[in-house]
């Protein structure tokens, strides 16, 4: 695996997206998790709540050991309001992700909240 010191922090909250993909790709999944604040929550679109991250770790553990693999998608500019920023990625399967971002004291971010809403599950989102 990575060692935590080595990898690249997120400096912007559009970086979060792509270093979750990328990490989850090479099989990190301690770098997975550590894109979220301590206490963040996970909401993966089936109904129950991932809090606190270790269990987002356990989460991401799962999903890799069936062999999926997470692809890049469309994703919105995102809205940033002093140290937070809301972030969302549109995914050519129709699933959409949204999610809040904290900045950190050292001017990086992490994640606070991720919600994963399918595209069964939701209306058709017109971003224009």
């Amino acid at each position: 695996m990575t060692d935590e010191a080595s990898r690249e922090p997120a400096r912007d909250p559009q970086d979060l997206e792509r270093l979750l993909i990328s990490r989850q790709w090479v099989g990190d999944i301690d770098g997975m998790a550590a894109l979220f604040e301590p206490h963040a929550v996970v909401d993966s679109g089936d109904g129950r709540l991932t809090r606190g991250r270790e269990a987002i770790r356990a989460l991401f553990a799962d999903i890799t050991a069936t062999g999926q693999k997470f692809a890049a998608g469309n994703q919105a500019p995102a809205v940033v309001s002093g140290d937070l920023a809301l972030t969302s990625t549109h995914l050519t399967d129709g699933t959409v992700t949204t999610e809040v971002a904290r900045r950190q004291g050292d001017g990086t971010w992490l994640w606070v909240i991720r919600c994963v809403a399918s595209a069964r599950m939701t209306p058709e989102i017109d971003f224009r």
